[in-house]
């Protein structure tokens, strides 16, 4: 019997080339003077943005996915919640996800 190798976080977080922020920032519509930077893959959003946003946009929506244990197979919140915010992206609705665990943010892409 063959047993797969799963790689490590550790490994899939060295593999890939996290987005520039200014770019995610971009997709969401701030522009790169509303962003204060730390670096090129992490920022903090002015209030202004926020507040411009606000005042442009009609009100989203907000959906908060809880459980309280993931399936055997590890598929709980954060892969839920990934996949939600990339089906709506990808039928065209502009949506970002906010997971607890920034560094799972690689394994996702």
């Amino acid at each position: 019997m063959t047993t797969a190798t799963v790689a490590s976080d550790l490994e899939i977080a060295r593999s890939v080339t996290p987005r520039r922020i200014v770019d995610v920032a971009r997709d969401l519509g701030i522009a790169d003077a509303e962003l204060e930077l730390y670096g090129p893959t992490k920022a903090k959003v002015t209030l202004e943005a926020i507040e411009r946003l606000e005042a442009e946009r009609p009100r989203g929506k907000y959906v908060v996915v809880t459980a309280i244990t993931p399936t055997p197979l590890g598929e709980g919140k954060s892969t839920t919640s990934v996949g939600l915010a990339q089906g709506l992206n990808f039928i065209g609705r502009r949506a970002a996800v906010n997971i607890r665990q920034p560094s799972l943010g690689p394994v996702f892409g």
